[in-house]
């Protein structure tokens, strides 16, 4: 049986992991071709998109899937929370940048840069899915409903890393 068999109409965390991916993939790439226009108000709007869009999917892989993880993964999940603080401090230091009015050419680049910096948590962390894949049916179900309950709250990534996290607060 296939996975989106086992869900039906529920949430098939795989998928919506996967496909959150894509979409910040997809908007990191749209901040950097729009600070390459100069159009801060563009970059800003997207990186506003990816805030909330991340926030929930942080909150998941933190709260519920890297824990399901450590039995595959052992201590290496520990590099993963890791991983979250660098791209939490990136996010921060992109939305502080594009908060201005203007930016000098040293700073669409830095904003640029820190943009580009998240791609490859984005490709690292997208692997997990394919590890996903061996949990059970049971298992799968528990993390559908977990994501299910991250989404509804909605909380943006860094309002959640601010106030809700767990883990000592990234810089």
């Amino acid at each position: 049986m296939s996975v989106k068999e086992w869900f039906g109409k529920k949430i098939d965390p795989i998928s919506e992991f996967r496909e959150d991916h894509r979409k910040v993939r997809d908007g990191i790439l749209g901040i950097a071709e729009a600070l390459d226009a100069k159009d801060i108000k563009k970059a800003r709007e997207i990186l506003g998109s990816i805030n909330v869009l991340v926030g929930p999917h942080f909150r998941y892989e933190e709260e519920a899937l890297y824990p399901a993880l450590k039995k595959l993964l052992g201590e290496y999940v520990d590099q993963l929370f890791g991983e979250h603080d660098g791209v939490i401090s990136t996010a921060k230091t992109a939305a502080t940048l594009l908060a201005k009015e203007a930016l000098t050419e040293e700073e669409f680049a830095l904003a640029k840069k820190a943009a580009l910096g998240i791609l490859v948590h984005v490709s690292n962390c997208d692997g997990l899915a394919i590890l996903s894949e061996r949990f059970s049916k049971e298992e799968l179900e528990g993390l559908g409903a977990r994501f299910e309950v991250a989404r509804k709250a909605g909380v943006p990534l860094i309002e959640w890393a601010d106030t809700i996290r767990k883990r000592q607060k990234a810089a």
